[in-house]
């Protein structure tokens, strides 16, 4: 009878620490919560198991029951920006209660895209380094998702929340840290960054793979991405094992550095850019602002398709909410893929949250846009938006531009600026049809608007 006790006493401390309640990865201590919101905690346990969950900066106790499918799941407000504080996380089947320590309430940001938004110390980032020796700072908090590939959506994934210091930043993108570090800086909240990227990577393994398969359109180019480096190319991997397993986490918005692996299906990669800003916005249940970066001059193998990449980019700003960083003064050197830069890049994304999702005012974000064309005696008059001041060259003369008439051949032209247009011509060009700006795989143009940022290159034609 002895020996039946003490093995019932056994096998119910093995039920008990199995049915123990487990956290997902990004529920955990130095975690940064949305601020002033309604976020989700969740997690697994023994089904029905009762979950008690107590939070300090109302001491206020939540009960709830966990499903039958032994999972659990409940929502709690959350303050205004500040910190630390403790969550405590009590089951009826564990003996120890969790406790979360050090969580911060501010400001999250997902982080993602391929390698310029990878990047970090270990590419010899000389901005990086440089960071390093006073980075350190409890209010940037950074998770980073590793790369992993799944052929369904997961529910978990293997990080940690770490406070950003001399050894944590080095392995998070720059781009990212540049960003939270101007937010940090100019909202005087905690950030929280959370980095999923994969250097190489097209767009559709970050939309899921139903709506690439089930759109002819994108299905088909989908069919043309070569398995040729160290990344994945199936639609919906790096969403289902890299994106999922954070949807339930409330999060202010999202930025994101790709486009390079796309460019040899350009002609698509609007519609599967929103297919898959929509897709996350859907997971997420929330329109959050999406702030894109422009892919920036490279040699690419074929004429003109980092061009259309960038006007399939352009055009995407036009869907809700979204906002795009042009880039082309930052290239030291057209033949690297991946411009050194990544302090302005993360400084430029920040200004178009600061200004459109956090409303501060007093700084240009927005790159001068082609707006219309009109030709008069010869010579066609460019106007754009986002140029209150007027137009500037860094140079003595206005370069990459060109002028084509009815025959479609394009010229270099000649342009200067006059009442904040850009007046263009050649004198074998009689009757201009069509102007092109800073439209080559390679351009670096020279052209911005006073306020600094440089103007978007574009085509007032559709050959």
């Amino acid at each position: 009878m002895k020996k039946w006790s003490s093995l019932l006493f056994f096998c119910s401390l093995v039920i008990a620490s199995h049915a123990a309640i487990r956290l997902p990865a990004v529920i955990s201590s130095n975690m940064v919560l949305q601020q002033q919101s309604t976020v989700k905690l969740w997690g697994w346990s023994a089904p029905f198991e009762k979950v008690v969950i107590t939070t300090s900066w109302n001491n206020k106790a939540d009960t709830l029951k966990a499903t039958n499918n032994a999972n659990w799941q409940t929502t709690v407000q959350t303050p205004a920006a500040g910190g630390p504080y403790t969550i405590t996380i009590w089951g009826s089947n564990t003996p120890t209660p969790i406790v979360l320590e050090n969580v911060m309430i501010g400001e999250v940001w997902v982080c993602s895209g391929q390698s310029n938004m990878e990047w970090n110390y270990y590419n010899k980032l000389a901005d990086i380094k440089e960071e390093l020796p006073a980075c350190y700072n409890n209010n940037i908090r950074f998770f980073h998702i590793p790369k992993t590939t799944a052929t369904n959506p997961q529910d978990d994934c293997a990080a940690k929340w770490t406070v950003c210091d001399s050894n944590t930043l080095k392995f998070f993108s720059a781009v990212g840290y540049f960003f939270g570090k101007k937010l940090n800086k100019d909202l005087n909240v905690p950030i929280g960054l959370i980095n999923s990227s994969w250097g190489g990577t097209p767009a559709e393994v970050w939309t899921p793979d139903a709506l690439v398969n089930n759109d002819a359109e994108l299905k088909n180019a989908a069919t043309k991405l070569k398995a040729n480096g160290g990344w994945p190319i199936t639609p919906g991997y790096t969403y289902n094992a890299m994106i999922n397993p954070i949807i339930n986490y409330n999060i202010a918005g999202s930025i994101w550095y790709q486009g390079e692996s796309n460019t040899e299906t350009a002609a698509s990669y609007g519609k599967l850019f929103t297919t898959m800003i929509d897709s996350w916005r859907k997971a997420w249940g929330k329109e959050f602002p999406f702030y894109y970066v422009q892919i920036a001059p490279f040699k690419y193998g074929s004429p003109l398709i980092g061009s259309l990449l960038r006007e399939q980019q352009t055009k995407v700003m036009a869907h809700p909410q979204t906002g795009m960083v042009v880039i082309t003064d930052l290239v030291a050197d057209t033949t690297n893929i991946h411009p050194t830069n990544k302090h302005d890049v993360g400084a430029r994304l920040a200004n178009w949250a600061l200004h459109d999702t956090y409303k501060k005012e007093g700084f240009a974000y927005k790159s001068p846009m082609y707006k219309g064309m009109e030709i008069k005696k010869g010579k066609a008059y460019i106007s754009f938006d986002n140029a209150p001041a007027g137009l500037l060259s860094t140079g003595k003369t206005i370069t990459e531009i060109y002028v084509a008439g009815a025959d479609q051949q394009f010229y270099p032209a000649e342009a200067k600026i006059e009442n904040n247009q850009l007046v263009v011509w050649n004198k074998l060009v009689k009757e201009p049809v069509a102007v092109r700006y800073g439209f080559t795989n390679t351009a670096v143009g020279n052209l911005f608007g006073k306020e600094g940022l440089p103007v978007n290159p574009f085509r007032t034609d559709s050959w």
